[in-house]
Parts: C-alpha cells; sequence; structure tokens
C-alpha cells in the first residue's frame, strides 16, 4: 500500500536518488534539503506516514531534528529512519534515544530501503 514519506538530506543527488527508488514502489515523496526545511513542511501540515532523514547536514542534523519532530502534536510516533556514512554505535544510540526508529548506512540499497520500509510502516 503506498505510503507518504518525507526524505530530509542536504545532498540533491541522494534525494534524487532515494525519491526515485520510493516513487517506483509506489510511495508519495516529499523531499527537504534541510532539516530547517522539514521542519517548516511538517508544520504546515504534512502528514507522512515515514521520514527518512540524513544524520549530517547544515545547521540542525538528524538527531537534532529527530527530537524537533518529536516534540510535534501527531507526529509523536511517526517512524523515523536515520541515514549516514556512520556505523559508530554511540551515534546508534544517540539516534536511538532522540527517538528515532532504525539506521540505514549509506550507500542505501533499494532492496534493503524498501524492506525496511515494510519493517517499520505497518501495511507498507
Amino acid at each position: 500500500m503506498p505510503k507518504k514519506i518525507l526524505i530530509v538530506d542536504d545532498s540533491p543527488t541522494i534525494l534524487l536518488s532515494m525519491s526515485g527508488i520510493l516513487e517506483r514502489a509506489g510511495h508519495t515523496v516529499t523531499q527537504a534539503s534541510s532539516a530547517e526545511e522539514a521542519i517548516g513542511t511538517l508544520k504546515s501540515g504534512l502528514r507522512p506516514d515515514l521520514v527518512i532523514t540524513d544524520f549530517h547536514m547544515g545547521a540542525m542534523n538528524g538527531i537534532e531534528l529527530v527530537r524537533e519532530v518529536r516534540k510535534m502534536a501527531g507526529l509523536q510516533f511517526i517512524p523515523m529512519l536515520l541515514v549516514t556514512t556512520e556505523s559508530q554505535q554511540d551515534k546508534r544510540t544517540d539516534a536511538k534515544a532522540a527517538g528515532a526508529t532504525g539506521w540505514l548506512v549509506k550507500p542505501v540499497l533499494s532492496d534493503a530501503l524498501l524492506q525496511v520500509i515494510k519493517q517499520v510502516v505497518p501495511g507498507a
């Protein structure tokens, strides 16, 4: 079943490739090139079924974005995945503590991405 997915990444290449994978799988994708843009989009009423965010971005990183989204009414329980080149355990622990649902290491293969979405989004 198609889902609404918000992808947040400061890399246009990553946004394009992940959007392509998800759209080919039938999902509706909204893109944001920064955590601040994502927060604005969510505050303006977008209610995605899943948020996928990069860890390393400009002023606000992915963990900070997760923390902010968790404070928003109606979004406390939305699945949120962090995508990064980092594989350090302490970063994963920080992400979990902030409320992240899961962690994907770049490069994310399309099959792995779609499999994780099926695991974390009911009915996907």
